[in-house]
């Protein structure tokens, strides 16, 4: 999409209502006509005159105001995408089940837009079983879910649920209006943790979540490209539009991995695959009865999947590797990493620092540095782990010939 966007922006009532300032601010400089549409709660934490002067548009609050130009279904009908930040728990509770009692979900539920949402919460808000389930409902329908952070929030408490920051909520809401840039594309994504079996109860595994690979599936879906995930015991639900493949161990992915790749445009390797397997896996249950104070396994190499599937490209596909190491200094960080990007020959490497807080598991955030098959550096970015995917989707067409896109 060309030119100006009419962009609606809905913001919600929590004490995040504040940055939203930033974000109509973001859009407005960079060009776009953006609409307010504000409930009442919202107003209680900023003033409709800021947000008229920033926006320069008249603000939105009323249902029933404008009822001769059907005011509640034109805003919705006339936007290219709608972003609702903050959303509460409360308005996404609402969204997910189509209820429409004020002019902000009314507006959301007359339109064909494609529709961003920044949650902010307390984390207790965040992790309840209803806004996980609304969640995945809003994200299945095609929703783009920007956050939450890990951080500050109101008063004393930190955890995951504080919004995340404008220039992230701006950057998702022109890509969701934008070109789709992947269009035509098959885009092979791996996520999550390969688990190798001790026996039928025990496992050799490790804390990947899965987070980071579905959100690159995600915003590939988004841009356009048809996406095929294999994932490795995902924490977290797949939406629509992303065929799955599920597998357990490490042989099980280089298996399906091998099979999906064979008309793969892009291969993004995301998954964290367990470099060694018990050599032989107990058919009953091990018991420290019978063994004692010490259990010895004998472990054997698992299969380097990235490299096999370096060495067995197809013409013209492109292939992204995942590097997750522990090393705190940055020189020597950036030097691994470039090792084993030379070693295994894929396009890009991403060089993800993990420890015990960071990286594997968590929930939101993550840093990365992006190196080229050469250990050039193509990109650096920290933020949600949404915002990574983006960047990592940039190089990939900058690989693939589209410059503009280049970091």
């Amino acid at each position: 999409m060309t030119g100006p966007l009419n962009i609606v922006v809905g913001i919600t009532g929590g004490i995040a209502a504040y940055k939203a300032v930033g974000v109509v601010r973001e859009l407005v400089l960079a060009g776009h006509d953006v609409h307010v549409v504000a409930t009442e709660a919202a107003l209680e934490f900023v003033g409709r005159p800021t947000l008229e002067a920033i926006s320069r548009n008249e603000v939105h609050t009323d249902l029933f105001t404008g009822v001769a130009e059907v005011r509640h279904v034109a805003i919705g009908q006339a936007a290219d995408v709608i972003v609702v930040a903050p959303a509460t728990a409360n308005t996404l509770a609402k969204l997910a089940h189509g209820l429409a009692d004020d002019l902000l979900t009314t507006t959301v539920l007359a339109s064909a837009a494609p529709v961003v949402i920044a949650p902010a919460m307390h984390t207790e808000m965040w992790q309840h079983p209803a806004t996980v389930a609304n969640l995945a409902l809003l994200r299945d329908r095609g929703a783009i879910v920007v956050g939450p952070e890990d951080g500050q929030l109101t008063g004393a408490d930190r955890g995951p649920g504080r919004m995340s920051e404008p220039a992230d909520i701006v950057a998702a809401t022109l890509a969701a209006a934008g070109p789709k840039d992947l269009a035509g594309l098959r885009v092979l994504v791996s996520a999550g943790g390969t688990r190798e079996p001790l026996d039928p109860v025990r496992f050799i595994g490790n804390r990947s979540s899965g987070r980071q690979g579905l959100e690159i599936a995600i915003a590939a879906r988004d841009r356009g490209a048809a996406v095929t995930l294999v994932a490795a015991h995902l924490e977290v639900a797949v939406p629509r539009g992303i065929a799955l493949v599920e597998v357990g161990t490490a042989e099980e992915l280089r298996d399906a991995m091998r099979q999906a790749a064979s008309d793969a445009d892009v291969v993004v390797m995301a998954a964290a695959v367990a470099d060694y397997r018990p050599a032989q896996a107990s058919a009953t249950k091990l018991k420290k009865e019978e063994l004692g104070d010490a259990l010895r396994v004998d472990l054997v190499q698992n299969p380097d999947v990235l490299r096999e599937l370096v060495e067995h490209r197809r013409p013209g596909q492109t292939i992204v590797g995942f590097a997750a190491e522990t090393e705190t200094d940055p020189g020597r960080l950036l030097e691994l990493a470039r090792r084993k990007a030379a070693r295994k020959g894929a396009d890009a490497l991403v060089v993800n620092r993990v420890g015990w807080t960071e990286g594997f598991g968590a929930a939101v955030g993550n840093a990365v540095t992006v190196l080229g098959a050469d250990g050039r550096r193509l990109a650096d970015t920290e933020g949600t782990k949404s915002a990574v995917a983006g960047s990592v989707l940039d190089v990939v067409l900058a690989l693939r010939g589209h410059p503009e896109r280049a970091l």
